[in-house]
């Protein structure tokens, strides 16, 4: 059995859709949740489906061992990023090498880095006059938003687009995508 650990930060509707979709599944389990913000939706949302939370110290994070140690003792073999807003330590990209994938709530690499999350990225996007935005699944590594590409999709910008508009069309995409990316990335493309 193949165990994820989804880190987040807030409302948690990816990783719902995510643990929604694992639920019962043969070979893949979601085992462990990982939050920096106390009070977050996520925090609840696993606590409703069983599953352990652990709550980020920023100190630890960045200036200790990053919970490697408590992601090795849950046998995780994938990390997934679902709304996670800190940059990944290099001493858990270098544990994971390859096996941390997140979502970019746009068409990498245009508007990514820091600072680009959220309705920043969609004001962006609305502000260049693109004419299409989408979804980014991509590896993990030392630099924001850099990694491998796995999977994109796109979505058309109409006009009279705002940021909240734009927003929703892209939290539909990631809601369809994702968990089923994750799903192929585990059981074809690399078996962690």
């Amino acid at each position: 059995m193949k165990q994820i650990a989804i880190f987040a930060s807030g409302a948690g509707s990816n990783a719902l859709e995510i643990i929604r979709h694992f639920k019962g599944h043969k070979t893949i389990n979601v085992s462990l949740v990982l939050c920096n913000k106390p009070g977050a939706g996520v925090i609840d949302l696993a606590e409703y489906a069983g599953i352990p939370v652990i709550m980020i110290e920023k100190e630890q994070f960045f200036r200790g061992h990053a919970y490697v140690v408590e992601l090795q003792q849950a046998r995780i073999d994938l990390i997934v990023l679902a709304g996670f807003l800190w940059k990944i330590p290099k001493a858990l990209t270098d544990a994971f090498k390859g096996r941390i994938l997140n979502i970019h709530p746009a068409l990498l690499p245009k508007y990514g880095g820091k600072g680009m999350y959220g309705k920043h990225v969609h004001e962006a996007v609305i502000a260049s006059g693109d004419q299409s935005s989408g979804i980014t699944i991509h590896l993990v590594d030392d630099v924001y938003d850099n990694g491998q590409i796995i999977f994109q999709t796109k979505v058309d910008i109409s006009e009279g687009d705002t940021p909240e508009t734009l927003a929703s069309k892209v939290h539909i995409l990631e809601h369809r995508y994702f968990p089923s990316v994750i799903e192929e990335f585990i059981e074809n493309k690399n078996p962690c």
